[in-house]
């Protein structure tokens, strides 16, 4: 049966590679993008509805009604905002968002861009660890039909980036070097990563928390048929 699809963040990398496998799957009638600037994309599957405040879709929420499976990938880098406004996107806006559809949709699967060091106990003095908990903890307690939190180390663009920090630009030195081969499970390209939760969402991921190391194994199984 072909599915609904609703997605937040298809202006980041992760969103667009999502929103591309989206529009070219044959299992997938149609794609709704919630997005706060138009995009370029154009495609008979596609709606794309912009809208300026993530903390509040009550205008828009009937647009979040019989979604099959819905793609969370909005977030920001550590340091690019003050902590108040990290918290403010990657807990208030997945809080606002999450709400929204579990109230009006019964039967979605939810896959949501976490990362890796994620801390369940919200306790943690990295902000990004404990902020992704937080938004984490609050998707558990929704209940939805399926929830995948996908927790990836370092994302290695397969796309040709401007990378945010300098931090980036070592991090993408050394694996393209080949530090992936010495830790392979220190990250994953964001082409793999894409096709993993594209599979996690379509059909059953094969557990709620999926680390680095399970996106790895998943997406090489999913290569293999």
């Amino acid at each position: 049966m072909s599915k609904r699809i609703l997605l937040a963040g298809a202006s980041g990398m992760m969103g667009q590679m999502l929103l591309q496998l989206s529009l070219d799957s044959s299992e997938v009638k149609e794609v709704t993008s919630i997005v706060r600037k138009p995009g370029t994309i154009k495609h008979p599957k596609l709606t794309e509805i912009v809208h300026a405040d993530f903390l509040d879709f009550t205008a828009i929420e009937q647009s979040f009604e019989n979604q099959d499976v819905c793609f969370f990938c909005i977030g920001v880098y550590t340091g690019q905002v003050p902590p108040a406004e990290f918290h403010t996107i990657t807990v208030g806006y997945t809080k606002a968002f999450a709400e929204t559809l579990r109230r009006k949709s019964n039967n979605t699967s939810f896959v949501f861009l976490s990362g890796q060091g994620a801390d369940s106990s919200e306790k943690s003095r990295i902000l990004f660890a404990r902020e992704k908990g937080i938004a984490e903890n609050i998707l558990i307690a929704l209940n939805f039909n399926q929830l995948c939190l996908v927790r990836p180390g370092y994302i290695y663009p397969s796309i040709p980036r401007t990378e945010p920090n300098f931090s980036y630009v070592v991090f993408r030195f050394f694996y393209q070097i080949g530090v992936r081969y010495l830790y392979p499970n220190i990250g994953l390209t964001s082409r793999n990563l894409a096709g993993a939760m594209f599979v996690a969402g379509m059909q059953k991921a094969p557990k709620q928390i999926m680390e680095n190391a399970d996106l790895r194994k998943f997406d090489e199984e999913r290569m293999s048929f």
